[in-house]
């Protein structure tokens, strides 16, 4: 198991939640990889904290979706599935269509001149290089349409989603020809504001979150490939060591 995951501190979380959010932020961040054994008493070693609020926690991040319960072997990090993501990213684009709309409905100058500055934060998060800090500006730049969609009910609705969004974030990200890619998807989005090309901008939109699902349902299939093609190249080495030692 990877000990090297971050532990949130915060003194005036409950124990309980404090346990949950650090395993969660460390699955979703992958910190703790896609098939990942989770060990009850080296995470409670490592967060200093006794085996019950772990095993709650395991059994919270199950109901997620973030977690598998394998027989005989335990709790696991879950794999990234193409039917999750296609359900997740379904959602958003429904979503992010809608906060578009009433965001040109409610476009001020002063609108898009935050969600150009948080168009700047993210190209600099990509000179950083950090996956994370690239991920966080994203997710910052899409809350500036939904802050100017000015619709409370639809801003948490999204908020609520955003956990799940963020681990397709970090894993479309780690793809470097990606990132140039939403450089421009954003600053296309922002110029269809300014122009006021309503139809181009939901065009935009549409393609910007379909363009994610397409390159990690990609990436998904390809280290499927690659896992069926090893093995049978592992199944005729232990054959061949087998008969060498006869």
């Amino acid at each position: 198991m990877n000990s090297d995951f971050t532990v949130v501190f915060n003194e005036y979380m409950p124990l309980r939640e404090l346990v949950f959010t650090t395993l969660r932020q460390a699955i979703l961040k992958g910190e703790l990889q896609p098939g990942e054994r989770l060990m009850e008493i080296q995470l409670a070693e490592k967060m200093g904290v006794s085996r019950t609020p772990i095993r709650e926690a395991i059994r919270k991040l199950e109901k997620e979706g973030l977690v598998t319960m394998i027989p005989r072997r335990g709790a696991e990090v879950a794999a990234i599935s193409e039917k999750m993501l296609q359900d997740v990213l379904q959602v958003r684009v429904t979503l992010e269509v809608l906060a578009y709309k009433l965001a040109f409905d409610n476009m001020t100058d002063n609108a898009v001149s935050r969600l150009e500055e948080a168009e700047t934060k993210f190209a600099e998060a990509i000179e950083s290089g950090s996956i994370v800090e690239m991920a966080t500006a994203d997710e910052a730049f899409h809350f500036v349409i939904y802050d100017m969609a000015d619709n409370d009910k639809l801003r948490e609705v999204l908020n609520n989603l955003k956990e799940n969004m963020y681990r397709y974030r970090m894993e479309y990200l780690k793809d470097q020809n990606a990132r140039a890619k939403l450089i421009m998807e954003h600053q296309e989005i922002i110029r269809s504001l300014k122009e006021k090309d309503r139809e181009k901008g939901l065009q935009l939109i549409e393609e910007h979150i379909s363009g994610q699902e397409t390159s990690v349902l990609d990436k998904l299939k390809q280290e499927e490939e690659e896992k069926k093609e090893s093995a049978p190249r592992r199944g005729s080495e232990s054959v061949k060591g087998r008969k060498s030692r006869v």
